[in-house]
């Protein structure tokens, strides 16, 4: 059994960490921290376990072997440090951090610390991309030339245990970025996942167009990301990240291969759609996406606890996680200096 401590009791916790550590017959819930005492308190009275008034309290007990950080991304990097220098295996919310430098610190950490640091990558779980991954290493679409990767929804107003446009999501100094981290970490991670490739150039565009806070003036970070990304295979293509799509949430991935082209999530009927040249269709109805709006185990959780019982480095450990920052600090670069970045 394993003991297990949360920090950050916000609506990511509530909704897919706490929820799925107690459907883990292997995880017992020892502790909860939040900066809201109250917020914790009631976590530990429904769920077990102990309330913590600061991090470092919970970081010292004996019986937490593991922790989930779902705070701030300014505060991730952090937190992680310090509890994987008090020898806990940590499951780190995305994105990782909010620079290079700490996301290389948290796994050089973890290295010398000798234990497991695990990112919140789910899409790499999502099981319509663990079977377009087999589809294409055994050749149905040939080598992909061209790709387009979405992940678009209304915004993160809702996604917040304070929701509505005071959301820690819009402000700077907490999330540090916006749509790019929030959406464009999953699609840049899940392309290199799909392709067994990675970002070698990016050509980006971050913007804020229409997200405005409680004082009606635009957010301080970006609420659309455009990206042209060129893989280490040399194929080409676009990642879009957005917070205006004020409709159906687009988690869409289509690749446009020699000998076909291969549209996963694009659909609401069907999970994964191969076109072959000759003009042939078939389709592929694994299990539906989550969205916002319906939320289902991620599988990220059993992940976690499975390395952890099994002594083995996680799939999507942080050190795996690191070419995809590199890709999202480079878009931001590349916005910034209006120029391709190379990296």
């Amino acid at each position: 059994m394993i003991g297990v401590g949360i920090i950050g009791c916000g609506k990511i916790a509530q909704v897919r960490h706490v929820p799925e550590y107690m459907e883990n017959s292997e995880v017992c819930l020892k502790g909860f921290f939040d900066k809201n005492y109250e917020r914790s308190t009631q976590l530990a009275e429904r769920y077990g376990g102990r309330a913590y008034k600061t991090y470092e309290e919970l970081l010292a007990d004996s019986e937490i072997e593991a922790v989930s950080i779902c705070v701030a991304n300014s505060a991730h990097a952090e937190i992680t440090i310090a509890a994987l220098k008090a020898g806990k295996h940590v499951l780190c919310e995305k994105p990782m951090a909010t620079n290079l430098q700490d996301c290389e610190a948290m796994v050089e950490v973890a290295k010398e610390n000798g234990k497991y640091l695990m990112i919140d990558q789910n899409q790499r779980l999502a099981k319509a991309h663990v079977m377009a991954k087999q589809m294409l290493e055994n050749g149905i679409i040939g080598k992909v030339v061209t790709f387009r990767t979405t992940f678009g929804h209304g915004g993160p107003e809702t996604w917040s245990v304070d929701p509505g446009k005071n959301t820690w999501f819009f402000d700077r100094k907490n999330a540090v970025m916006g749509a790019m981290a929030d959406l464009g970490i999953h699609k840049t991670d899940l392309i290199q996942y799909l392709l067994s490739q990675t970002v070698m150039e990016t050509t980006a565009k971050l913007l804020t167009l229409d997200k405005r806070g409680s004082d009606g003036k635009l957010i301080g970070v970006d609420d659309n990301a455009f990206c042209i990304y060129k893989m280490s295979d040399g194929c080409v293509g676009t990642m879009t990240a957005s917070w205006t799509y004020y409709g159906a949430e687009d988690n869409s991935t289509i690749l446009y291969g020699t000998k076909g082209i291969m549209k996963i999530y694009d659909d609401p009927k069907h999970s994964i759609i191969v076109i072959s040249e000759d003009g042939t269709r078939s389709e592929y109805d694994v299990e539906a996406i989550q969205t916002n709006d319906n939320q289902t185990n991620s599988g990220i959780i059993n992940l976690f606890v499975s390395s952890i019982l099994e002594q083995r480095e996680p799939e999507i450990s942080g050190e795996s996680v690191l070419t995809a920052m590199r890709a999202v600090f480079a878009s931001i670069e590349s916005s910034e200096k209006g120029c391709s970045i190379q990296l």
